[in-house]
């Protein structure tokens, strides 16, 4: 089975077929970095990273280019503010948003900045100019002529005939139903970072920054432009006006939206007081694998509803892929191999990679893998697993690992390091009891906590009950719990 995805251009599921044989070119609109990413942010980015990793699975070499918008209003004024330049503000926010996505792990991408193309910039409008797309204002700016684009709505659907009045609009981000020339290129105003170019001073428009350095890096036709679905207009409708009349082809071939998300059931706001980072999750005690899986455990296409609850039962379902994985690694089997197991493996890859195929479905291909960790286990109980059995079952674990990248258990250090930012930025009274006693529980490895169950099961078999109680109190203590059941004792991290 091929890969479909829902291609919003057509907005209809597609296969999808890449320009050149096994080489997928793909662009995602990355962090305007002006504050640390909010978790709605990170579940783009997740989706984007899900698909990049698919894609490599199914044997693509993927060239991923992503952008980092380090000028726009917000940060010209943000900075300001601060009393601090351009520079100065987004290095710390880049810093922290690449910090924060590799905590979660996201792959970075080919990262490519507004700043280092200013010139490149400069040079796409002169020539929409020359083309008679672009016009220079009074006062130095210019602005793309929505009226020469007649396909101009064609992503967004929105029909804009007769409303085309030639106004023009000089915020990067405005109002969703405005069709008005937009701004290519900012004359300085006082106090404002500028560049000195062949067609004046001045800064880049926010949605000429991703043209300029997607066809710089990818060509003026690549695969696949990737983004939440708040930038289809007027962000991703823009890029296409001024990129196909520059160019005159298409400027992407299909187009990836992942929508947005609700914090227990509403919009994410600050008012409302659900507005989370990656980081105050983090400080409220939730391991980063936790919010990976539950930003993944809903199909990028439809809305997910982020709760406290959800990340709890998350954690619940790594902990359980976790210990599935150890206790194959750690299991005495007998030699040899039993049919049903091995078919198990082999039809559980298939029914996950089927469901990716079927434009992404992740909760589907969680479901194929928690219903072979559950007949697995059953069978494990009853010694219905041999020797050979056992590298197939960790094959298709690693399988959808190399997707939802949930299974390392490194949450501890990149807790810490949560933690020592919080220290260092006098965030002292955010860090919760719920982290410092996750922080305490990951202090016992997995094969820690392995080599003392077995001292319990050794307490136990002597009928040492005193001491088994005192093991179990002491791994109580440090965040693990033991259950004792007739087919021997398990444990999970609370």
């Amino acid at each position: 089975m091929a890969l479909r995805l829902f291609n919003t251009m057509s907005s209809q599921i597609e296969e999808f077929r890449p320009l050149r044989d096994q080489e997928v070119r793909m662009y995602a609109c990355g962090p305007t970095v002006y504050d640390y990413g909010h978790v709605g942010n990170f579940r783009t980015f997740v989706a984007v990273d899900l698909l990049r990793r698919f894609f490599r699975q199914s044997g693509y070499a993927v060239r991923h280019v992503m952008n980092i918008t380090d000028v726009d209003d917000k940060i010209i004024r943000n900075a300001a503010s601060d009393g601090v330049s351009v520079q100065q503000y987004t290095a710390k926010y880049e810093k922290a948003f690449l910090e924060d996505a590799a905590m979660i792990g996201i792959e970075e991408p080919m990262l490519v900045r507004a700043t280092e193309h200013i010139p490149e910039m400069a040079v796409f409008v002169s020539k929409l100019v020359e083309k008679g797309f672009a016009y220079r204002s009074d006062d130095g700016s210019y602005y793309f002529r929505i009226a020469k684009f007649p396909q101009y709505g064609k992503l967004s659907k929105k029909d804009f005939s007769g409303m085309l009045d030639g106004a023009r609009v000089d915020v990067d981000e405005y109002d969703k139903d405005s069709a008005r020339d937009f701004a290519l290129w900012k004359a300085p105003k006082p106090g404002e970072a500028s560049w000195d170019t062949p067609i004046g001073p001045g800064r880049p428009g926010w949605h000429l920054e991703c043209s300029v350095m997607s066809m710089e890096e990818l060509g003026e036709t690549f695969d696949l432009h990737a983004g939440g679905e708040d930038l289809v207009f007027p962000h991703h409708e823009n890029e296409i006006a001024q990129s196909e009349s520059l160019t005159g082809k298409p400027f992407a071939r299909f187009w990836f939206h992942a929508r947005f998300l609700l914090v227990e059931g509403e919009k994410m706001s600050k008012s409302l007081g659900n507005f989370f980072t990656l980081r105050d999750l983090v400080l409220k005690g939730h391991k980063p694998s936790s919010i990976r899986y539950l930003l993944t455990s809903v199909p990028y296409r439809s809305q997910l509803n982020f709760t406290f609850d959800g990340l709890k039962q998350a954690a619940v379902s790594v902990e359980r892929l976790r210990n599935f994985r150890l206790r194959l690694s750690a299991g005495n089997f007998s030699p040899g191999a039993t049919s049903q197991m091995q078919a198990l493996a082999e039809q559980s890859v298939e029914r996950m990679t089927g469901a990716l195929d079927d434009d992404l479905n992740t909760a589907q291909a969680q479901a194929a893998i928690f219903e072979m960790v559950r007949q697995a286990n059953a069978a494990f109980d009853t010694g219905g697993i041999k020797q050979d059995d056992v590298p197939p079952l960790l094959s298709a674990l690693t399988k959808f690992d190399e997707i939802f990248a949930v299974l390392d258990d490194d949450d501890v250090p990149k807790m810490e390091r949560v933690l020592d930012w919080a220290v260092s930025e006098g965030r002292e009274k955010d860090i919760s009891d719920e982290l410092r006693a996750a922080l305490q529980s990951g202090q016992l490895s997995d094969a820690d906590i392995e080599k003392k169950i077995a001292e319990m099961q050794a307490a136990r078999a002597a009928r040492d009950f005193k001491a088994s109680d005192a093991i179990r109190a002491e791994l109580a203590e440090a965040g693990i719990l033991v259950e004792i059941t007739k087919d021997g004792i398990r444990w999970r991290r609370k």
